[in-house]
């Protein structure tokens, strides 16, 4: 059976979709699992191996994305979120199957619509993904392994990075920049006290973590803390190099965007700010990774909370 998983929006939001993905390869191996992912997503997809075949959705026309997922001769789609681009593509390609939840006019054109709820809030995301395998297969196992993503080489990529960086010690890394549907976080002058006090410390290497298009970010931090030992790392070889790296850090610190969910897929310890409402809160985008590796912030909007939840932050840090 050729199966395809649409989930072609943010880097977190696709992995999300990889537990679903890789329940359906195991239910019956010979299942060819193909993926619908946004260009962002393709060089990850591409590195799981529960992943037959990747299509790359470029934002194109509706009859474009149609042609590409009927070359794929594709018996059943699972669309984890949809919109009615999406939704029209996969009628006109002519999937026999089409399931998605029931929401939104884009319902319309899939035949087999699962109420779902999602703003409720009655579990993570991933676990609403993976609930929808089951309106294809009823008796499918919902477990998968955890860490999801391992690479052979990520011991040594990252020995070349300790390398070239002169680090001899354990890593804590902070990711201070701000995307993806994250809708909390501390400031940089936050982020700087709480950095010094790991850095003081001295038993952790601390590392910076930028993304390609946070370059005046990445300089602004090295600008506040030119007086100490920090590695600032201008993540420029891709998605995969990045997940191989930090797949070897002690803690990855970062607010709930995309580098939290990577840090989670590939067993990294965690500790993650979320904004203090459902919507945006950690009982719905926890990540796919072992819970008992996340440690979960939930940053309040009044200020004296926000004080005395920074406060707490700032004394676990110092007991690292």
């Amino acid at each position: 059976m050729n199966i395809l998983v649409v989930r072609n929006d943010k880097l977190g939001d696709f992995i999300t979709a990889l537990p679903a993905v890789y329940v359906l390869k195991q239910h019956n191996p010979n299942n060819r699992v193909v993926v619908c992912v946004a260009p962002l997503n393709r060089a990850l997809a591409e590195a799981c191996d529960f992943i037959d075949e990747v299509i790359v959705d470029n934002g194109g026309t509706v009859f474009e994305l149609a042609k590409k997922l009927q070359n794929a001769k594709i018996d059943v789609s699972i669309t984890l979120f949809s919109n009615t681009r999406v939704a029209l593509a996969q009628f006109l390609a002519g999937i026999p199957k089409r399931i998605a939840p029931a929401t939104k006019i884009a319902q319309i054109f899939y035949n087999k619509r699962v109420v779902q709820r999602r703003s409720k809030v009655e579990m993570a995301e991933f676990e609403y993904n993976l609930e929808l395998t089951r309106a294809l297969f009823n008796d499918i196992s919902l477990e998968y392994k955890k860490p999801l993503l391992a690479f052979s080489d990520a011991k040594k990529i990252y020995e070349v990075f300790c390398l070239n960086n002169d680090i001899e010690k354990e890593v804590v890394a902070f990711h201070v920049g701000f995307g993806g549907s994250s809708d909390a976080n501390w400031n940089l002058d936050e982020y700087e006290i709480l950095i010094r006090e790991v850095i003081k410390q001295d038993k952790y290497q601390v590392v910076l973590t930028f993304g390609p298009d946070e370059k005046e970010l990445y300089e602004e931090m090295q600008k506040r803390l030119y007086d100490v030992n920090a590695v600032f790392y201008l993540s420029l070889e891709g998605l995969v190099y990045f997940a191989k790296l930090v797949s070897n850090f002690k803690l990855f610190i970062s607010t709930s965007t995309g580098t939290y969910h990577v840090a989670s897929l590939v067993g990294t310890p965690t500790m993650t700010f979320f904004a203090d409402s459902l919507f945006a809160s950690a009982a719905r985008w926890k990540s796919v990774g072992d819970i008992k590796l996340q440690k979960h912030y939930m940053i309040p909007s009044e200020k004296e909370k926000k004080d005395e939840l920074f406060e707490e932050v700032k004394r676990e840090l110092s007991r690292l």
